[in-house]
């Protein structure tokens, strides 16, 4: 399994960035893939996830601004994020699970399988 996280930069309070996150070693349809964060000195934090049967969940934080989606195809998952504040800067992650539970999804030492991170910075 392997995962592989693009799309980071640097932008202003405001704008949009979309991250992809291809993978290899999987099929969407028997896994959970979701992204996370972590900014300097916290803790990695939920973000956003699709469950195998395609429903989307994100965190509080995020709801309404990012969408999560996934192109079997390419085998390529993705973040779109709009509305970018300076509080979403941090590295962001792609992970994926084959076993999680739904009560489980929030919790990062549940996933097994992580990409290296893409940075995002929003100035403001």
């Amino acid at each position: 399994v392997q995962l592989q996280a693009s799309g980071g930069g640097t932008v202003q309070a405001g704008d949009s960035l979309k991250l992809s996150c291809v993978t290899s070693g999987f099929t969407f349809r028997n896994v959970y893939i979701g992204w996370f964060r972590q900014a300097p000195g916290k803790e990695r934090e939920f973000v956003a996830a699709i469950t195998k049967s395609g429903t989307t969940v994100y965190s509080d934080s995020v709801k309404g601004r990012f969408t999560i989606s996934r192109d079997a195809a390419k085998t390529t998952m993705y973040l779109q994020m709009n509305s970018l504040k300076p509080e979403d800067t941090a590295a962001y992650f792609c992970a994926a699970d084959r076993t999680l539970i739904l009560s489980s999804i929030r919790d990062p030492k549940q996933w097994h399988y992580w990409g290296q991170g893409t940075q995002v910075t929003v100035s403001s």
